[in-house]
Order: structure tokens, then sequence, then C-alpha cells
């Protein structure tokens, strides 16, 4: 049995399309509500930043680590769920907390539904018809963060 949590590495054509989706978030052109990701380094202490794909369900925001335990999973937890998202010159503040497994069912099957044709190949042929009990069974390979607005203080 495994116990290191899941990661699956970026190949070279994941590495291109997030470069690719990062230059026009900052230019911001959103890509279908792409956003850039910036959080504090966990060794750093420098901003580090990754596009990512911000999701609302039942009126809360989240973001979901399809490739598992990432590094900016990890510089998120590290900064006690402290980051930014960005488009263009707008910056948003947030404060993240990690839901629970059992929680993750629904955003997950929200995720799939919205992100399926960008993100499917790392979800193992799951996809949002899965079952409660499937959706579950995966959760824990997969960190999902619930955002709230943060102010700034500067």
């Amino acid at each position: 049995m495994n116990d290191s949590p899941r990661y699956v590495q970026p190949k070279k054509a994941t590495n291109f399309f997030n470069e690719f989706v990062g230059r026009l978030t900052r230019l911001g052109i959103s890509v279908y509500g792409s956003r850039v990701l910036y959080v504090r380094g966990r060794k750093s202490g420098e901003w580090r930043s990754n596009p990512v794909n911000p999701l609302t369900v039942d009126g809360n925001r989240y973001l979901v680590a399809p490739r598992g335990t990432t590094q900016w999973v990890r510089n998120l937890r590290a900064a006690d769920g402290t980051g930014e998202l960005r488009i263009g010159r707008r910056v948003e503040p947030f404060r993240a907390t990690e839901i629970t497994d059992d929680d993750k069912p629904a955003v997950l099957r929200a995720y799939l539904k919205k992100w399926k044709w960008e993100v499917g190949v790392f979800f193992d042929g799951v996809d949002a018809k899965a079952s409660e009990e499937t959706l579950r069974g995966i959760a824990p390979g997969y960190p999902v963060f619930r955002l709230e607005p943060a102010t700034v203080t500067r």
C-alpha cells in the first residue's frame, strides 16, 4: 500500500497549455473562468504562480487540484491558506480552507461537469456521472479548498 499523497507529474503538453493559459490570464483574458493563483513559496517565501480553474458551487468558491498534491497545494497549505487570484490587473486576495473528503463529491462532480474537457485525463475515467461512492473513493487524491475573500493589509 502506498501512503504517499497522489501527484501526477505534468507532461510537456500540460506545461505548454498552462503557460499559454497563464499568459492570457495575466493579460486579462480569462479562458473559461481561469485565474492565476499566487501563493508564497513554502521554502523561498517568494510569490509562485500557477493557472487555476476556480469553481462556484452553491454560492461557495473552490479550487480543486486535479493532479493531486502539487507544489501549489503544498505552498497553499504552508501559507495558512492565504493567496491571491489574479486576472490581468485585478487581484482577489483570499483565505482558503481545505475541505474534508466527505464534502468533496459535490464539488468534484461540478468540477468534472465544467472542466472535464481539460482535466479529465487526471481522473482515470471518473466523470461527472460517477456515483457518490466513486467520488468519495477518489476524494483523498484530490485536494479541494473553499475560498473566502480576504482583506489585504499592506
